[in-house]
Formats: structure tokens, C-alpha cells, sequence
């Protein structure tokens, strides 16, 4: 072969290269986003509300899996703003993360660009303010991650796809509900329950086709039970994991946490309620929305269906039905079930007890005795400047302790590749819901009292779901494993927001002493600055 034709033959190879890894990027989407105050009368009362390019609740956030993001987020309210994105792991990038200990929040009338990818992720999730009590009033929204055209998922595709936003709902402005808790006192209990933000709504379906409803509880305190008059729903997805899909009459969905199910339009064409009511609770609150067929000629009437049993019983005994779909693909073409965590022996065991201590005369809320305390510095800056004095890494012990309750910025060290067993304990008398950024885990196992290592003969080693929010019933344990295999300062916090707020939270710091991008990102160079951090050079 000639020079000349071997020049021309290696042109085009690499011209082909060129052009395949050009088309091999993911997808970029661009929003720009408006955060404002506005009025709504949710409760027939007008009242001050979150707005997202004058919207509540907020735009519904729709994208494909590995989508990537470029958000520029401008905040016209009249306090500083972060938007966190519940449920996305952050691949290798906590940066993004949007919450106080990786973030400094966004002042008023200014902007920040979140920059990140829906890697490996399909399912129903939200976004909401993590700053203040600012979801108290609004700001949140749903967050669809839909699947690449070449996965196939274990359903056919349905005939329409509704986002209900359940949640309890206050008359009262964000900022006085923040001066009830600064003072020392619990939130009173809420005014009522809304759905997409309003007590009324109807969804419309032709008789004999199927629907996705994706349910999410954005609300503040309470488990909320959900339920469809005269339908079955068939559960196929739970925050990223498809699941067996069983028949449920109603769903138990606590704070925090997501769902998605398929209901199928087979009764006599009508109107029927959708139901949400509060669970656990001595004063129960119940909104409707309406499931309108569209060749119906008779409204909604008649008593709105009862819920389950009052009994926590019914409810775990729910929770344990909820199973990974071992066969089914995920967002990359391999099985769910590929990685066997019931084969892994945990590096170590951390347990983690919740309890409600008054301190100085005050409620908090505390992690093994320790009430966390948001420091000027988020720890994210502080860990990648080397400031000394934010935060340390023995500020809180790995398991209950009798000691005093205090305050401090508690963070919990960890290296890259562990593999954890996390334990919650709750000694108290009400619910629980816990939250890990970055992650997604196995909720291996329930139990009522105090967990023991002989407790693990309850586990689920074999097909337990993997989410980013776990319950915990009163008086009793909740297991999971993960493995820490996304570097970066991750939140683990109480999902019930009263709680996060006066102390609920501890980092998990996933590290490694070599950097690398193969590991984590680098700084990105718009990131805000503030505390300590201020002047320092990204």
C-alpha cells in the first residue's frame, strides 16, 4: 500500500472516531429556572408560596437516562436558595448535590449553573428546597427519569403518565413555621393534605387503558396513605428499582419517598376518588383528587374508600412485599439482580439511633446523642481547601452512646468501596423516614425492638429492594447495606423536615486519599464560595 493511500486510509479511520465519540455523548438539556414568591389559595386562604418560573408547584423536571443537565437557577426570593435533586446519585460529583454541607446556597438575586447527569437511572423521583423551611411553602417538583430507547423495562408502555405530589400542607408562612422551631418548640400539626398542590384535581383516562401514576410524599411529617376507588394498582418501580409486580389496594408512602404504579381503567365508566389520607395520626386528614373516564356521565359520589387498619403491623407487613425484579434490566442492560449484596461480608457494622433530647431548654432532634449544626463553611469546600476547624471526622461515635446530648457538626468518615451495614434505631414513638444522597441501598431487613446481631437471621439476602428512602416503625430497626462506591461528602439525614432541620443529619464523608477523576470530579469553576472558603480559587 502506498504512503499516500495509507495517509488517506488512517484520515478516515480517524475521522470515523472522531464522529462516533461525538455521537456517543449523552444529551444535554437546558433549563432556566425562576425562583419567586407568588399567591395560591391551596386551602381557600391566600397565603405566600415557592414558585418555579411561576409555577406550583414547580415544572415536572422530564429526562432520559444519562441525560445531562445544565440548570441555571436564578433566586429572586428574599433568602438564600439551594435546590436539591432527591434520588439522583451524583455520580462522582457531590459537588451538585445542593444541600448545606456541599453547597453555599445561592444569595438573593443572583444565580448558579447545576451541572449533572442522570447516570445509570431510571424511576420517580422530586427536587425541593433543602435550604430553611422553604418546602414548607413550595419549590418542589417531579423529577422523571424515563428509560433509553434500547432498554427495555418489564411493562408495556402505558397509555399516559401522571406525578401526584402528596403531601401535608401549612396555612402558615415558612417563616413562622422556621421562628416556632428557632424557638425550641415541635411544629404544630398540619392544616390538611394537598395533591399537586391543590385539594381539587381531576386525571383523565379512557376506559380499558393503563396509566402510570408516579407517587411521591413531598411532604413535611407524615406517612400518607394512597388509594384509587374501585382499582387495583400493580407496583412496578420504587425510587429506580423495578419490583415484583403485585396488586395492592392502597400504598403506605412515607416522607421522602416515591413509587410508581400502573392502574388499568377496567371498571363502569364514572368518576372515582383518589384518596390520600394521613396515617398514624390521632386527627386524620384526607384529600381527594378525581380519575375521570373520559366517556363518563356520573360524577364522583358516595363515602370516599376507608384506609387500612390504623396498625403499624399492616404497614410493615406491606413494606416486606415490596421485592427487586432480579430479571429485569435496569438503566444498563443487565439484570437488577447482577450484584449479589447478600454474598458481601459488611466491612463494619454503623447503627444509628435517632431520639428528641431538649438542649439548653430546647427541642433538637440528634444522631446518637449528637444534634447537627450547619457551619458557615459547607464541609464540601472545607474538605477540598483543607480549612481547618469546620468540621472533624471522630465528632460523633458509630453506634448509640449514653452521653449527653450535644451539638456539633457530625460527620462520619468512610473510604471509597466500602461495603456497609447501617442500622436505625428508634426507641421513639412515631415514624421515622431516612435519606441518603448519592446513593441508592439494599433495605434488608425490619424488626421490631433493638436490633441485635442476632437480628440478622430476619435479613433478606436474597431479593431486597434497593431505594434512597427507608422508614423505621416506632420501637424497632430498620437494616441496609450499601456500598460506598460514589466518592464525595454525602447527607444522611431524617427525610421528616422538622427534624432534619433541628438536627436529624450526619455527613457520610466517602473517601479516597489519592484524588482522581476516575474518581470524582474537580471543583466545578462556578462554584459559589462563602465562610471560610471565601477567596479561595476554584
Amino acid at each position: 500500500m502506498g504512503k499516500l493511500a495509507l495517509l488517506h486510509l488512517l484520515c478516515g479511520i480517524l475521522g470515523f472516531w472522531s464522529v462516533s465519540v461525538v455521537k456517543a455523548e449523552d444529551d444535554y438539556k437546558y433549563f432556566t429556572w425562576t425562583a419567586t414568591y407568588g399567591m395560591a389559595s391551596p386551602l381557600g386562604v391566600s397565603q405566600q408560596v415557592i414558585l418555579i418560573n411561576g409555577q406550583f408547584p414547580g415544572p415536572r423536571l422530564d429526562l432520559v437516562t444519562n441525560n445531562n443537565v445544565i440548570l441555571n437557577l436564578i433566586n429572586k426570593l428574599d433568602e438564600p436558595l439551594l435546590l436539591t435533586w432527591d434520588g439522583i446519585k451524583q455520580r462522582k460529583n457531590s459537588w451538585q448535590d445542593g444541600v448545606l454541607g456541599t453547597n453555599c446556597p445561592i444569595p438573593p438575586n443572583s444565580n448558579y449553573t447545576y451541572k449533572f447527569q442522570a447516570k445509570d437511572q431510571i424511576g420517580s423521583y422530586t427536587y425541593f428546597p433543602s435550604t430553611q423551611l422553604h418546602r414548607a411553602v413550595g419549590g418542589f417538583g417531579a423529577l422523571n427519569v424515563y428509560a433509553r430507547s434500547v432498554i427495555p423495562v418489564p411493562y408495556a408502555k402505558p397509555d399516559g403518565d401522571f406525578s401526584l405530589l402528596i403531601g401535608d400542607w401549612y396555612k402558615t408562612s415558612h417563616k413562622a413555621l422556621q421562628q416556632i422551631l428557632d424557638s425550641g418548640k415541635s411544629l404544630p400539626f398540619p392544616d390538611d393534605l394537598l395533591i399537586n398542590g391543590q385539594k381539587q384535581s381531576t386525571f383523565n383516562g379512557d376506559q380499558g387503558k393503563t396509566y402510570m401514576f408516579r407517587i411521591s410524599n413531598v411532604g413535611l411529617k407524615n406517612t400518607i396513605n394512597f388509594r384509587i376507588q374501585g382499582h387495583k394498582m400493580k407496583l412496578v418501580e420504587v425510587e429506580g428499582s423495578h419490583v415484583i409486580q403485585n396488586l395492592y389496594d392502597s400504598f403506605d408512602v412515607h416522607v421522602g419517598q416515591s413509587l410508581s404504579i400502573l392502574v388499568t381503567l377496567d371498571q363502569p365508566p364514572k368518576d372515582y376518588y383518589i384518596v390520600a389520607s394521613t396515617r398514624f395520626t390521632t386527627t386524620v386528614l384526607t384529600t381527594t383528587a378525581v380519575l375521570h373516564y373520559t366517556n363518563s356521565q356520573t360524577a364522583v359520589s358516595g363515602p370516599v374508600p376507608a384506609g387500612p387498619p390504623d396498625q403499624f403491623q399492616w404497614s410493615l407487613m406491606q413494606a416486606r412485599t415490596f421485592r427487586w425484579n432480579l430479571t429485569s434490566n435496569a438503566a444498563r442492560p443487565n439484570p437488577q439482580g447482577s450484584f449479589h449484596y447478600g454474598k458481601i461480608t459488611p466491612s463494619r457494622t454503623i447503627v444509628l439511633a435517632n431520639s428528641a433530647p431538649l438542649i439548653s431548654g430546647k427541642q433538637r432532634y440528634a444522631v446518637n446523642s449528637v444534634s447537627y449544626v450547619n457551619p458557615d463553611t459547607p464541609l464540601k469546600l472545607a474538605d477540598h481547601f483543607n480549612i481547618p476547624g469546620v468540621f472533624s471526622l471522630n465528632s460523633i461515635q458509630t453506634v448509640p452512646t449514653a452521653a449527653s446530648p450535644s451539638l456539633a457538626t457530625s460527620v462520619l468518615p468512610a473510604s471509597l468501596h466500602e461495603f456497609l451495614e447501617i442500622v436505625f434505631q428508634n426507641n421513639e414513638d412515631t415514624v421515622q423516614s431516612w435519606h441518603l444522597d448519592g446513593y441508592d441501598f439494599w433495605v434488608i431487613g425490619f424488626g421490631s425492638g433493638t436490633w441485635m446481631q442476632d437480628s440478622r437471621k430476619e435479613y433478606n439476602l436474597v431479593d431486597a429492594l434497593t431505594r434512597h428512602t427507608t422508614q423505621v416503625y416506632p420501637k424497632s430497626w430498620t437494616a441496609i447495606y450499601v456500598s460506598l462506591d460514589n466518592q464525595g461528602m454525602w447527607n444522611l439525614r431524617s427525610a421528616i423536615w422538622d427534624r432534619q432541620y433541628l438536627g436529624q443529619q450526619v455527613y457520610l464523608r466517602v473517601y479516597n486519599p489519592t484524588p482522581s477523576l476516575a474518581n470524582e470530579y474537580d471543583i466545578p469553576t462556578n462554584a459559589l464560595l462563602c465562610g471560610k472558603a471565601v477567596g479561595r480559587h476554584p
